[in-house]
């Protein structure tokens, strides 16, 4: 293997490692000996953000929340990969289905391992989700789908995307606090192992793709 290709493939697996391993972390930190806690931060952040509720916040969190929604991200997603196949750009269609099949299906391994209870502590906005807490889905679903589109910006403008991408996120991550729905590690989390599964993803591929430099 040449040596630039080992060098990829070096950071490529472990920003991948990285990405396992912030969740994994955050299991043990949240769930010592396999027994879910409230750690103190979270508790804090939660009530600061019960003493922001109002009308205005309310439909806010509710609509921008959207944006990490798979509902919404996976038909988007899906029809740029679609866009990219029809233009004879099928290798970066395929970083696009990887990145965010890896992440959904990372979200959801951690989720039904650790299975942390939903907050409790504060009244919700909306209704409370079935699923387990930890980690977030829609923030780490928001982190990797709007990171992805961002990396495939055209050049001119990919660093505005990047920002836009992450601002994006880290609103969605937000509105998880706003409407009382997850703890703060819980979107954490989500974010870091999102970013990291994708940039992990862009960084393999680059051996054998087109994806467009960040500098």
């Amino acid at each position: 293997m040449h040596p630039d290709h080992r060098s990829i493939w070096a950071r490529g697996l472990l920003l991948w490692a990285l990405a396992l391993l912030v969740p994994f972390g955050g299991m043990l930190w949240i769930c010592p000996d396999g027994l879910c806690t409230v750690p103190p931060v979270d508790a804090a952040v939660l009530a600061a953000m019960n003493t922001l509720r109002g009308p205005a916040g309310d439909a806010l969190a509710s609509g921008w929340t959207w944006l990490g929604s798979i509902y919404v991200l996976a038909p988007l997603l899906l029809g740029l990969a679609i866009l990219l196949v029809r233009r004879g750009r099928a290798d970066e269609a395929m970083f696009v289905f990887a990145a965010m099949a890896g992440a959904v299906a990372l979200c959801q391994t951690f989720k039904y391992w650790v299975l942390r209870p939903r907050p409790g502590l504060h009244e919700l906005v909306g209704h409370l989700p079935a699923d387990p807490s930890f980690p977030s889905a829609h923030s780490m679903q928001a982190a990797a789908g709007l990171l992805i589109l961002a990396l495939l910006a055209p050049a001119s403008w990919r660093w505005t995307a990047l920002v836009l991408a992450i601002a994006g996120a880290c609103g969605v991550a937000l509105t998880r606090l706003y409407l009382q729905v997850h703890f703060p590690s819980d979107v954490v989390v989500g974010l870091l192992a999102g970013w990291l599964w994708v940039l992990g993803c862009r960084t393999l591929l680059l051996q054998r793709t087109h994806l467009p430099e960040l500098g």
